[in-house]
């Protein structure tokens, strides 16, 4: 972005120019993949917790690699992709399928045009000069329009491979979905056996009159509410509770800081002089006067206001509190709550729900739809579902309005940050900002060079942030549907202001400008300009390839803050387990859009600057290998869209084919070649009507599962069961899926047909069918049969105040035994526990961080 219209000025590229943008981005590279190399040794926590963090269950746990500088790579090497769908999620795996199928896109890209254009462009007779001379625009347009004939043939080759890999792993994503939604693993989930309805009618806000629509095979109904009062309470009990624990914590530091104090000077531990027949609380006072007890005020932000000792305080509240929101939670659970347009209905089956999920629900326009199915508990935007039918029309258009301008108008920021960049030119030339001279050179130097850099990468990370708040406010009901809203409007703001706007001008407005003065030029300005920035693009590649990648794997800056705040921002025991256990996640929404732009722009100059495509080969390859060590074992994943990121990110390519096509028949009409013209118009005729039949064929598939296997999964199912009741009660399921060939989490061939490898490419639908994909499918990771118990379930779509109990608090225990005493001084209707973790010698928390879970540890629940 920083080099935003600077495409249209690139001087010709040398191998020279290229070896300048190549060093010092080689020369960071090396410097992150040596303190990777070095920091992964040690920093097992940072660089693989997924080997061994006790938060994981053991069939989400990757396998240790050797901890030498370089005898891991082998093993890495060999752990198939499909590791990361049997011990992570379907996201995690199509994230990297993705990234691998781009390169290959690229590399076979390399392999159809290089042999072809480049001789036909060298052998040109055109201007350009040092590596221009391998673009098209080396073929003198005058003289040569004849050569246009192999771009055109070459492009027809290469972008009919790009759209049948489209549809190839469009048609792999259907049949590997199918799978995996229909596996025990995920049919037997609530969130694959219910239905979310928004915009539902007032007269249907009734659970009686839901079971009569949709018959005897919905088993629990969950009617949304406003819980803005409930909220505020459980808000404000969370609150003081972690205020208790915070300042008991405190209370119990002080006390040993002044009890090693007094065993420096020569004194006792202090267990002996403690009076026998102590008070409660008087052990603690021998050790911490009054005045040196944690207090706060009671006015705003705890700066005015009465002073009050925190932990009485705090006991006081929660004696108010607590029975307050119980009070509030059953009631909400007796039905005595405002109800909103919105409905939960879980069926037996998940054939009943998806039944339910794809028939007409009700009679009127708008009402009781959009439906959603698989959305989990903790993933539903509660505010969404107040949103009444004609409000969420409203808001969507005032969103995507919003985005459209924001998109457009971007440039104005981005211009801005560029004016500070040159601040010294500015101030020769604008009288009253001559002061800015007066400034110390160092500081100048400052402003110019660091500033500009930071201020644009903070406008860069907001983009995301304001698309997904813009995807909540347009009534988004779930963050999954957050995450893919945000996936096509980011990739749209990729698109635009990364590659167009930064190929064609320096701003949008101006872009505007030329096509408001002559509409006919759009694909003449932009044809145009294309080769001249590809040169841009290539050193864009370097930096993605080393730069980016190199620091996606070494991940140095979050590294520095995770160690900070764990060593020094975690004062609680909680504090520090929490910190210690949640792994860092991926947003999908905001990451794949940045790697199908950069597959976009290949495409885009694949016909017109091959060369281009073998340094996006290279630059993908590295990312590729470098989110697949993550992957692996660094990140998790906590929003779950299903694999529906795939198919999003598979049509979004087909932008860099268009783009293409167009501009190539701008090229072409420009040199007045009018054969290619004609061939071009008719391959992008073609285009459409192949994205249109696509679209056809394919999209019922990616959001409903059909009938046909649905049915014959419950089949299976039940002759698994059936075998498993003759056999005995304890005998393993392997028997009834064997037609499936049931394997481990730690198998990943696909056993029985042995096709070739063409076989295999051309007939994804044969060779990549349903009864394939069963068998990547994990089938081991937990019983299916017994995935919650009788309480999970009936609260599971209550909203989070209503279901949310009160909170255990957790404080270290201490060798005076303080502990002991705080826990029997506080109120019974909280629990409080000091199990777990201690405090020591020199005053720090201390506890098991592998082998023993903690007393706030909670099992993960497979909704």
């Amino acid at each position: 972005m920083s080099n935003q219209g600077a495409a249209t000025d690139t001087p010709p590229a040398s191998a020279a120019s290229l070896y300048l943008t190549l060093a010092p981005v080689a020369l960071v590279a090396g410097v992150y993949l040596a303190i990777f190399l070095v920091l992964r040794k040690s920093q097992r926590r940072y660089y693989a917790p997924r080997t061994y963090l006790g938060s994981l269950r053991p069939s989400e746990r990757s396998p240790p690699l050797p901890n030498g500088l370089f005898n891991w790579i082998g093993p890495f090497w060999k752990i198939p992709d499909v590791h990361s769908l049997q011990h992570q999620s379907l996201d995690a795996y199509l994230f990297l399928r993705f990234l691998r199928i781009i390169v290959v896109v690229c590399f076979v890209g390399c392999c159809i045009l290089w042999p072809v254009l480049f001789p036909v462009n060298a052998t040109g007779t055109g201007s350009a000069e040092q590596v221009d001379i391998l673009s098209y625009s080396h073929v003198n347009r005058d003289t040569q329009t004849n050569r246009y004939y192999a771009h055109t043939f070459m492009a027809w080759i290469f972008y009919g491979f790009v759209m049948y890999m489209i549809m190839r792993e469009s048609i792999f994503y259907v049949n590997l979905r199918q799978a995996f939604l229909l596996s025990p693993f995920y049919a037997n989930r609530i969130s694959s056996r219910t239905v979310l309805f928004i915009s539902v009618p007032d007269e249907y806000l009734d659970e009686a009159r839901l079971r009569k629509i949709f018959g005897d095979a919905v088993k629990n109904v969950w009617i949304a509410g406003d819980t803005e009062k409930l909220d505020d309470l459980v808000k404000e009990r969370d609150k003081v509770a972690m205020k208790l624990e915070k300042a008991e914590v405190k209370l119990l530091k002080l006390a040993n800081a002044n009890r090693i104090k007094a065993m420096k000077k020569g004194g006792s531990n202090g267990r002996a002089e403690a009076p026998a027949d102590a008070e409660p609380g008087s052990l603690a006072a021998r050790w911490v006067p009054n005045k040196k007890r944690p207090t706060h005020r009671l006015g705003p932000l705890g700066l005015v206001g009465k002073k009050v000792d925190t932990i009485n305080w705090c006991r006081t509240e929660l004696l108010r509190i607590i029975p307050a929101v119980e009070a509030a939670q059953t009631a909400y659970r007796a039905g005595t709550y405002t109800k909103v347009p919105s409905v939960f209905i879980e069926f037996y089956h998940q054939a009943d729900a998806e039944s339910a999920f794809q028939v007409l629900a009700h009679h009127q326009a708008l009402r009781m739809t959009p439906k959603y199915i698989g959305i989990t508990p903790g993933e539903v935007v509660w505010s969404a579902l107040k949103i009444s039918w004609w409000q969420r029309i409203v808001r969507r258009f005032a969103v995507l309005g919003f985005i459209s301008a924001l998109i457009i108008f971007w440039a104005i920021p981005v211009a801005v940050v560029g004016i500070i960049s040159n601040v010294t030119y500015i101030a020769h030339r604008v009288f009253f900002l001559s002061w800015l001279l007066s400034i110390p050179d160092v500081v100048l130097g400052l402003i110019q060079g660091l500033l500009p850099s930071v201020a644009l990468s903070i406008l860069m990370s907001l983009v995301p942030i304001i698309m997904r708040l813009c995807a909540k406010l347009s009534g988004e009901p779930s963050l999954s549907r957050v995450e893919l809203f945000t996936q096509n409007a980011y990739f749209a703001f990729q698109l635009i202001q990364v590659f167009l706007v930064a190929t064609v001008t320096s701003s949008a407005s101006s872009v505007v400008t030329q096509i408001m003065d002559d509409p006919q030029s759009a694909t003449t300005i932009l044809s145009e300009n294309l080769p001249k920035a590809s040169n841009f693009y290539i050193s864009y590649f370097i930096v993605q390839g080393l730069g980016v990648a190199s620091g996606v794997l070494s991940q140095v800056v979050g590294f520095i803050i995770f160690t900070i705040m764990y060593k020094f921002l975690t004062g609680t025991p909680r504090a520090l387990y929490t910190k210690w256990a949640n792994l860092s996640a991926i947003s999908w929404g905001s990451v794949l859009p940045v790697y199908t732009n950069i597959a976009v722009i290949s495409i885009t100059y694949a016909a017109i600057a091959p060369l281009v495509l073998g340094f996006a080969t290279i630059g993908l390859s590295l990312l590729y290998l470098a989110w697949r060590y993550n992957v692996f074992f660094v990140t998790d994943t906590t929003i779950d869209t299903r694999g529906l990121i795939y198919p999003r990110a598979l049509k979004q390519l087909f932008s860099g084919v268009y783009i293409s096509e167009l501009c190539m028949i701008g090229i072409f009409a420009t040199s007045v070649a009018i054969g290619p013209l004609i061939l071009m118009i008719a391959f992008l005729i073609f285009t459409v009507l192949f994205h249109l039949t696509i679209n056809s064929a394919i999209d019922p598939l990616l959001y409903n599962l059909p009938r046909t296997l649905g049915v014959e999964a419950e089949s299976k199912e039940m002759r698994m069961e059936g075998s498993t009741t003759r056999n005995g009660s304890h005998s393993t399921a392997q028997e009834g899926i064997s037609d499936a060939k049931k394997i481990s989490s730690a198998d990943t061939a696909v056993a029985g047909k042995k096709p070739g490898f063409l076989s295999k490419f051309l007939k994804p639908w044969q060779y990549c069918d349903y009864e394939a994909m069963r068998k990547l499918v994990p089938h081991d990771a937990v019983d299916t049969n017994n995935l919650y118990t009788d309480e999970v379930e009936r609260n599971a779509y209550f909203p989070p105040s209503v279901s949310s109990g009160t909170p255990l608090l957790w404080i270290p225990e201490d060798p005076l035994g303080i502990s002991k005493q705080e826990i029997q001084d506080t109120p019974p209707v909280i629990s409080i526990t000091d199990e777990g973790c201690t405090l020591s010698d020199k005053n720090k928390l201390e506890w098991d961080t592998e082998t023993v879970r903690p007393p706030v540890w909670e099992e993960k629940i497979y909704y």
